[in-house]
């Protein structure tokens, strides 16, 4: 459909850097044209330097919502109004309402990875997961399955400047949900494996398979895998990573993070409009998204 922008057009947006290669305005102007709403979402470069007047800009001209990725996730909060209690337990927010003037973030990262275990027939409630990594993605992931109802999370992480963040999500976690979360290092194999063999779930949450990092897996010992464990990796480029492969050599349920992008984004959009995503129709825009 030909897009007629009028003085009636309500504008969305992204705001991150570098931002050229985001599925986000394909996702959400195909979702405006199905449901025939007069909204327009486009793409801004905008780096941490930036961030709050373009914040504040983008509250002035009275856009009605917007999406913030790298590397403003979890610097944002503070030129916001409010936030959501997985935005505030995260400590990251990926998407911004504008609700008459007062903006709220919210995090759907962690819907997007919860919704994919669900749509894959995996059960939320009750489990325990077994997550690697501890930066921004693992705690959006970890908050939304603790606050969904999980039960315990065996997070593992090196010893970078995420992992001290690692342990305090884990303190605010067990301390404000009926979830368990405790934290260890990666290098600890024998507590990985062990943890990992009372887990239903076990995920990737770092950049280890993607770009200089493609063809590595954070896990390599092949013991860790095992039939009837469902595999979850965030990357989606390549679609099957090594660590993804070895779990698949495993007998493993695998997924990838192409699902995670698409629920993430119909979860923004139904803050934004109070409808849903037309799936059928944004699913194989995000499908050919590289």
């Amino acid at each position: 459909m030909s897009r007629n922008v009028t003085g009636k057009t309500k504008l969305f947006g992204v705001i991150g850097t570098p931002i050229e290669h985001s599925c986000s305005p394909k996702m959400h102007n195909a979702a405006f044209d199905a449901l025939g709403l007069d909204y327009e979402y486009l793409a801004f470069e905008v780096g941490q330097d930036t961030l709050a007047q373009a914040v504040e800009g983008l509250k002035v001209l009275g856009v009605k919502g917007f999406s913030v990725t790298m590397p403003n996730k979890q610097v944002v909060a503070p030129y916001l109004d409010e936030l959501s209690k997985e935005a505030r337990l995260c400590g990251s927010v990926n998407c911004v309402h504008n609700e008459n003037g007062k903006l709220i973030g919210y995090n759907t990262d962690g819907h997007g990875f919860v919704e994919t275990l669900r749509r894959n027939g995996v059960k939320i409630e009750g489990a325990k997961m077994t997550l690697i990594g501890t930066g921004g993605v693992s705690a959006a992931a970890c908050t939304q399955a603790a606050l969904d109802g999980m039960r315990e999370i065996s997070l593992f992480g090196i010893k970078d400047a995420t992992f001290e963040a690692g342990l305090k999500l884990a303190e605010r976690l067990n301390r404000e949900t009926n979830c368990k979360v405790q934290v260890y290092e990666l290098a600890e194999e024998n507590i990985l494996r062990e943890q990992t063999a009372q887990s239903d779930i076990l995920g990737n949450a770092t950049p280890v398979g993607m770009g200089k990092m493609e063809g590595k897996s954070p896990v390599n010992d092949l013991a860790v895998f095992r039939p009837g464990l469902s595999v979850i990796d965030v990357i989606y480029h390549p679609a099957k990573t090594k660590f993804l492969e070895m779990a698949e050599s495993c007998g493993c349920k695998i997924m990838n993070g192409k699902q995670m992008l698409l629920y993430q984004g119909a979860k923004s959009f139904s803050i934004w409009t109070g409808k849903e995503m037309p799936l059928d129709v944004v699913a194989p825009i995000v499908a050919k998204h590289q």
